[in-house]
């Protein structure tokens, strides 16, 4: 599969400006619709899947700074004007900040009942690629928004970010479906990003002895232990049964 990589952002609090959200809806609809009339919407899902393109993307429609909030205020702009026109667009984008990231398999099943596409396949893509950046990857930083941005040709790519409450930034992973061979075994074409260390990451090829040692255990059955009385000097150890 292919993973474009991440962005480390300085977290920053607050809301765009009511007059700045409508115009990054107007332009990101009219830049979307140029290039799915030029390259078709693969081409879209390819070009978001790709960080720095999506960073200019954002300073393009307004957002020029350095922020977190590029992310969730960039996405929140493409899904209010992409969805309404998204039967001609060919393109849907689900999820979104907070509480709204817990509607995106509600809406993938949604999008697939007037599609004709897997519905609990792109769910369970989206379950898989959040719980890898979220768990199997423990860099310290935990997701709050969760993107999918899913084609009529069953295309889809992820845009997620995540919180570092220690260092006060976040980070954005993106993914892309394009030659999908797993998502516990180097899923990621690159991680780029400061370094904040040694992590512990369970989706690197290398971890596969470890990852199989978990499934193992995990799927053991284990027998209850008891032992019996044993006399020692005078007097019996208490009885004992697991």
């Amino acid at each position: 599969m292919k993973r474009a990589g991440n962005a480390d952002l300085p977290l920053h609090y607050g809301y765009v400006p009511p007059w700045l959200a409508e115009r990054m809806a107007k332009l990101g609809l009219a830049v979307v619709e140029t290039m799915v009339m030029e390259y078709g919407s693969s081409e879209v899902l390819s070009r978001l899947s790709n960080p720095f393109w999506f960073q200019s993307l954002g300073a393009v429609m307004g957002m020029d700074w350095h922020s977190s909030g590029i992310t969730t205020s960039v996405m929140g702009a493409l899904k209010r004007a992409i969805n309404p026109h998204a039967k001609q667009l060919g393109i849907y984008i689900c999820g979104g900040k907070g509480k709204h990231s817990t509607q995106t398999p509600n809406e993938l099943i949604k999008v697939s009942e007037s599609t004709g596409l897997d519905g609990n396949y792109l769910v369970r893509c989206s379950k898989l690629s959040a719980k890898v950046d979220n768990t199997a990857v423990q860099d310290g930083f935990h997701l709050y928004t969760h993107n999918f941005i899913v084609n009529t040709k069953g295309q889809w790519t992820v845009i997620q970010q995540g919180m570092n409450a220690d260092t006060r930034t976040a980070r954005r992973y993106h993914w892309h479906s394009q030659d999908l061979q797993s998502f516990v075994s180097d899923p990621h074409t690159a991680i780029c990003g400061a370094n904040t260390g040694r992590i512990l990451n369970m989706a690197d090829a290398r971890a596969d002895g470890s990852r199989s040692a978990i499934m193992s255990m995990a799927a053991e059955q284990p027998r209850p232990y008891a032992c019996r009385n044993k006399p020692f000097g005078n007097a019996r150890s208490p009885r004992c049964a697991g």
